[in-house]
């Protein structure tokens, strides 16, 4: 734990070198992207790498994040950080009802992947046909700087803003490695069976997994629209919003502390080469972009942090 802690508060200052540092608004918006990245594929892992959950419409609590914000700020007045705390408190109690529904009728593996999807899809459908959401219009979020209204005249501002984030991603996943309740989302991972057998519920764990997993995934949503200062249902709802969760976790290293951060970083850094180099072919880019993502699925199916295990024992070994 103690080296976990070492390492997220070495994190911690790198991001605030970063933002301090950092002159060029191109580079501060890769590093704030990437680390919005690293939130959604921190937040998968909590539920698919952790407690083998896997979830195809996780975007369902970034929407519900991202709406709560902008409607508590704009059509009831809330203050930006009040509306924050609604926002992910809004995302993790959808996340406790998906789970309840799910997981108390035995759902997992495929079928659990396609109700979350199914939920997505409903409340896309819901936030495109009632007026309190804008319907297809979306909504907009005035510009209004200031800390307290958590808009900031840079994108310094905003690098911190999710850095922090993370970093309490970052904790609680490190809590999890090393808690009892961690022990027991496992256990129930592994091997739910033998997990129930030795007194563990495999409702609880999971059900508190998905709560936590859609709470970061409502700040995520909250964030974006800080950010960008408008949402629609296609945004919020969208698969592109799972999909980005769910790849960074998998390219990363599922079920580890760093890889969801590490594949986060590699896939943003791969889409703006690709983007650089073969932008001007439409479509060339994303073709790559897709290969090179086979081929890491296919020749490091632990992800990058598995790539690197070998290395780290063999160090082990020579300082034995």
């Amino acid at each position: 734990m103690k080296r976990d802690l070492a390492g997220i508060a070495a994190f911690a200052l790198a991001v605030v070198a970063l933002a301090v540092l950092l002159d060029s608004g191109v580079w501060l918006t890769f590093a704030m992207m990437a680390l919005y990245g690293a939130l959604l594929a921190q937040a998968w892992n909590l539920l698919g790498g952790y407690g083998g959950q896997f979830s195809f419409g996780h975007a369902l609590f970034f929407g519900v994040g991202a709406y709560a914000q902008v409607i508590a700020q704009v059509t009831h007045g809330v203050n930006a950080w009040a509306a924050l705390a609604l926002a992910i408190a809004a995302a993790g109690g959808v996340g406790l009802f998906v789970g309840a529904l799910a997981f108390r009728y035995g759902l997992k593996g495929s079928y659990f992947a396609l109700v979350t999807l199914a939920f997505a899809e409903v409340f896309r459908i819901g936030a495109l046909s009632v007026e309190f959401t804008g319907a297809g219009v979306g909504m907009m979020l005035p510009l209004k700087e200031s800390i307290a209204n958590l808009q900031f005249g840079s994108r310094r501002g905003f690098l911190l803003l999710i850095g922090g984030f993370v970093v309490v991603a970052l904790l609680v996943t490190a809590w999890l490695r090393h808690s009892r309740f961690g022990a027991r989302l496992q256990a129930v991972r592994d091997n739910e069976d033998a997990a129930m057998a030795v007194g563990v519920d495999p409702y609880r764990v999971k059900l508190a997994a998905i709560g936590l997993s859609g709470a970061f995934m409502g700040a995520a949503g909250a964030f974006y629209v800080q950010v960008f200062q408008y949402i629609d249902p296609g945004i919020a709802f969208g698969p592109h919003v799972s999909v980005e969760a769910l790849v960074g976790a998998i390219v990363g290293g599922m079920g580890t502390l760093w890889g969801p951060l590490l594949g986060a970083l590699a896939l943003h850094a791969l889409a703006d080469v690709t983007r650089n180099l073969f932008g001007q072919l439409p479509g060339l880019n994303m073709v790559i972009y897709g290969v090179v993502l086979v081929l890491i699925v296919m020749f490091l199916p632990r992800g990058l942090t598995g790539a690197g295990q070998p290395l780290v024992r063999w160090w082990r070994r020579r300082r034995d």
